[in-house]
């Protein structure tokens, strides 16, 4: 598995232990959903203004959020990826897709739930994942089964509320 970070935000430091942080739940994600392809996940810190923007040009909400999530393929309606859709890097990993996390907002929602800032990042990064791994919360249903997985992920690495 490879992470590329990219950061575009100067109000919070992001050293090596927040970047392992977002591996550590990128890896625990895969091997929970029982992924076994290789794959290349691109991560952006950015802030609220940051993410404003992406979220106003990709889905027409003009205002901040904490995490968006790009997939680079799409799935059937069995899960499967669909072939024509997938990329694979010079390495032969799978792209993945790419996960984008306002570090202000993150640290915003910390406070406001009273946990630490790096279980507010590791949430935000199991959710996008389960997003490019194609789960999302639309229907009740869905939104069970989703949030159900990021518990016990988040269980399973220690990062509880």
């Amino acid at each position: 598995m490879k992470v590329s970070f990219l950061n575009q935000q100067k109000q919070y430091k992001v050293g090596r232990d927040i970047k392992d942080l977002i591996k550590k739940c990128c890896l625990a994600t895969l091997e929970y959903m029982d992924f076994r392809t290789d794959v290349e996940i691109s991560v952006v810190l950015t802030d609220n203004e940051g993410i404003r923007t992406l979220n106003s040009l990709h889905r027409n909400i003009d205002r901040a959020t904490d995490v968006l999530s790009f997939p680079m393929f799409e799935y059937d309606e069995n899960g499967e990826i669909i072939e024509d859709y997938a990329e694979f890097n010079e390495m032969g990993e799978l792209c993945l897709g790419d996960i984008v996390i306002s570090m202000e907002r993150a640290h915003e929602q910390a406070e406001e739930y009273g946990h630490s800032p790096e279980r507010e990042i590791g949430f935000l990064t199991v959710h996008s994942m389960l997003h490019l791994l194609g789960y999302d919360h639309m229907t009740p249903e869905d939104e069970t089964e989703m949030f159900g997985y990021q518990r016990e992920i988040l269980d399973k690495i220690g990062l509880v509320r």
